[in-house]
């Protein structure tokens, strides 16, 4: 299997740059940090990643506020702009990459199948730390596969937008 594109062009770009990668990934659960590892020379720009599929983990793992998570549940752009910085300031990277969402089959937290949200945040020591992507929502179709690889490619998207805007 070949490397996917994007996955491709985000790693070429964070490398061109001399930047950093980690994951933060519920409903993908890894999958997003699979696919940048796929790429040859990954290992130059990621860093690691955060699986937090358990709605908890989110808040020991990443650095989700507990209190938040209580009051507004798991799938919401402030949980994938709070996963983004998560991840990159446990794993000390760069730029954060997250996603949180419903693949199904159930809905969750109030919110319908194909409800998701990515962020990619980047607070490199040369720039504001409020150079970063807003957390974008999607409203995905198709069966947990589909919504999960769709989800793969929008957090890549969100990724290569930021790094691009570094420039």
């Amino acid at each position: 299997m070949s490397p996917d594109p994007l996955a491709s062009r985000l790693i070429g770009e964070l490398v061109a740059r001399g930047l950093t990668v980690a994951t933060c990934e519920s409903l993908t659960g890894g999958l997003v940090g699979a696919t940048l590892t796929g790429v040859p020379g990954a290992s130059a720009a990621y860093r690691g990643g955060l699986v937090t599929y358990a709605s908890d983990l989110k808040g020991t793992l990443a650095g989700v506020d507990p209190a938040w998570i209580s009051s507004h549940g798991v799938i919401n752009a402030r949980t994938a702009e709070m996963m983004a910085a998560g991840c990159a300031r446990v794993c000390g990277a760069d730029l954060g990459l997250s996603c949180t969402g419903v693949a199904g089959p159930d809905p969750q937290d109030g919110e319908p199948v194909g409800t998701v949200y990515v962020c990619a945040r980047l607070g490199c020591p040369d720039r504001s730390p409020d150079h970063r992507g807003d957390p974008l929502r999607l409203d995905l179709s198709g069966d947990r596969w589909a919504i999960r690889d769709q989800t793969v490619s929008a957090v890549l998207q969100a990724g290569l937008r930021v790094v691009a805007g570094t420039s």
